[in-house]
């Protein structure tokens, strides 16, 4: 559940502590933006994170040594929400939750579907349709796959797919790949297409029509 102590300041906030909003996917579509992380843990108190990358640097004062930590996370319900943030302190632990509380944040819904030729089973399995996503040098481009294909991705690719609830996907990237942070935002970039594209559920999932762009879908 939400911390006791939680105080709404924004309007997104307020709405959603009052009753207003009921849901993430509704907080999502309200064009509000999400400056508060407790909101999250409001509307999803079984939220998981994960933290994807470490990175320690140090450096010398006049004092000492100093180490500074910072730390990549992800953040998801692994059923079509997912969180990709950053965080930065002088230990890790501040570090971790800072880049925790960053990926709800910058939450996303995504779209799921049958987009496999080879499946169409009508379960939301895999993604809807080719989704490219391109970070620095990274690039990468996410493919729906049959049932039991799984999550034919790089390490860092298959922890962000689970998060959101993507089961079965082909995936390939090209560039500096072992530059994790760059490959993780190329991959949440790829799923945040998803969002920008509506599915007329009229249609079998595994022919997607693009009926419009959800505006600002993601962006916070």
């Amino acid at each position: 559940m939400a911390e006791e102590t939680w105080v709404p300041k924004t309007e997104l906030g307020k709405k959603v502590a009052s009753g207003q909003i009921k849901s993430m996917s509704e907080a999502l579509r309200s064009k509000l933006p999400l400056r508060e992380y407790q909101i999250v843990d409001y509307l999803m108190p079984d939220i998981k994170d994960e933290v994807i990358y470490i990175e320690r640097a140090q450096r010398m004062t006049d004092s000492g040594r100093r180490m500074n930590y910072s730390i990549t996370s992800i953040v998801g319900n692994e059923d079509g929400f997912i969180g990709l943030g950053r965080g930065k302190a002088k230990e890790a632990a501040p570090a971790i939750r800072k880049s925790i509380n960053d990926a709800k944040l910058h939450l996303i819904e995504i779209k799921r579907g049958c987009g496999s030729w080879e499946c169409g089973c009508g379960r939301a399995h895999t993604l809807p349709f080719v989704v490219e996503g391109k970070s620095g040098s990274v690039t990468v481009k996410l493919k729906p796959a049959p049932q039991g294909v799984g999550r034919a991705v790089g390490d860092v690719a298959k922890s962000i797919l689970k998060m959101a609830g993507i089961e079965d996907s082909w995936g390939f990237a090209k560039g500096h790949t072992k530059t994790t942070v760059n490959y993780a935002s190329a991959t949440f970039l790829a799923l945040m297409e998803t969002a920008k594209v509506k599915i007329n559920p009229a249609i079998h999932l595994s022919t997607p029509i693009y009926i419009g762009s959800v505006a600002n879908a993601g962006s916070h």
